[in-house]
């Protein structure tokens, strides 16, 4: 197994422990080391939100696959935390 598919492993598994133990505090550190402004990130979610409501997948799809990989990131914490919140209502 190559270095970086054991560093995402690890990864992975720190966000399924984080899961469980409903502490944010390693994907808070994902996000906090990013180099972008709070504006960037309420801007790509509500973007985000935009394009999930609507029935064009391949505008989506598209829109998607042309994020960088600090916005991946931003959505998959975006992602979890949305999860457990839905989860403990």
């Amino acid at each position: 197994m190559s270095d970086a598919q054991t560093k995402q492993d690890q990864i992975d598994q720190g966000v399924m422990d984080t899961l469980r133990e409903r502490d944010h505090s390693v994907l808070a550190k994902q996000v906090d080391s990013l180099a972008c402004s709070h504006n960037d990130i309420i801007e790509l979610l509500a973007h985000y939100l935009a394009l999930s409501e609507q029935e064009d997948d391949e505008l989506f799809d598209d829109w998607f696959d042309s994020l960088s990989k600090e916005q991946h990131t931003v959505l998959k914490v975006f992602e979890v935390y949305r999860g457990q919140y839905e989860r403990q209502n």
